[in-house]
């Protein structure tokens, strides 16, 4: 391996990674032990690939992972970070070859890992994007004014075009309501809501579940949503359905909500770049900004470790002032 010609371009990825065999092995064992999903697997792949074909570009399989050390490593990262990447993103990237010759070494396919020792560069933790509450009222009132008006018009309005208008405003009172992830909305099912209790139940990363409440504006929503929906679907109410249906009665799939969430942005005049995630980081910043403790945030969020929540309460910078002058002696 001559270090010195590693260039730029041998960041793409090897197109036959998931055939070495120690890779196949990896995948297995994401699949089977984490329970990883599509997406996380295809990262470590192109995480892994990338390496591969910074180290061992022409090389026939199965590849020398045994042979790669630590200046080469971190070669690999410095060039991955000249190409532009943000700081976050090398972290990233080392963190996820980190995972994968840990698990070399654990099952004695390479006596050490090049990666052990490499410290992730220094990073400041962006504030995330968020819409205000009065921005987050425009939005949620977009699709109901739309729905308004498809009723008072002065032919009645086709039943599935009511439908999809009712999903809409309670796919987005859902969002704000629970502050969920839009994969984990979008995945609910009938038997997953209760909304006799005002709460559902959502499966988030590494399956697991947990309860997220649903505001009084929410519950109405989906309760008028599936009046409609049994008007055009004879099991709409089955408990196995999907909660949020397509206009077909099949459930939705995340791109699908991003694109409405465009159109209801800009039926209320807001940026076409937000996304539907930054309605969960408003959720967070409002609870914290009326006073809800951050470890409930924590658990709404389905949150690890409270340092993730943390951020949050950067964005709430008049109720931080309240509590100090409320409970510190000379405040």
């Amino acid at each position: 391996m001559n270090r010195n010609q590693h260039t730029l371009e041998t960041l793409a990825t090897r197109p036959d990674i998931a055939d070495d065999p120690a890779v196949a092995r990896f995948v297995g064992a994401l699949r089977t032990l984490r329970r990883a999903s599509a997406h996380t697997v295809e990262g470590y792949l192109r995480d892994i690939g990338q390496f591969a074909a910074f180290c061992w570009p022409g090389a026939a399989l199965p590849l020398a992972w045994a042979r790669a050390d630590r200046a080469v490593a971190k070669d690999f990262l410095h060039a991955y970070a000249r190409t532009g990447a943000k700081p976050a993103s090398t972290a990233r990237k080392l963190s996820a070859l980190r995972t994968f010759y840990r698990f070399l070494v654990r099952e004695g396919m390479a006596a050490v890992s090049p990666f052990a020792t490499l410290r992730p560069p220094k990073r400041g933790r962006a504030l995330p994007i968020l819409l205000i509450e009065a921005e987050v009222t425009r939005l949620l009132n977009a699709p109901a004014e739309a729905l308004r008006e498809a009723l008072a018009a002065p032919t009645p309005p086709d039943p599935l075009e009511v439908y999809l208008l009712l999903r809409d405003v309670a796919l987005f009172e859902t969002l704000y309501s629970t502050g969920a992830r839009i994969a984990e909305v979008a995945a609910l099912t009938n038997a997953r809501v209760s909304l006799a209790e005002g709460a559902c139940r959502v499966v988030g990363k590494g399956d697991k579940e947990r309860l997220c409440m649903l505001g009084g504006p929410a519950v109405a929503a989906i309760a008028a949503m599936r009046a409609q929906a049994g008007k055009l679907w004879a099991n709409a109410d089955a408990p196995a359905r999907p909660l949020f249906l397509n206009r077909f009665g099949g459930g939705l799939a995340t791109r699908s909500i991003e694109r409405f969430m465009k159109r209801w942005l800009a039926a209320a005049g807001l940026s076409p770049d937000l996304s539907p995630h930054k309605i969960r980081h408003s959720f967070a910043t409002h609870l914290l900004g009326h006073g809800a403790d951050l470890r409930v945030v924590q658990e709404l969020l389905g949150h690890a470790s409270p340092a993730t929540t943390q951020i949050y309460t950067h964005l709430a910078p008049e109720r931080l002032a309240e509590t100090y002058h409320a409970a510190h002696p000379r405040g």
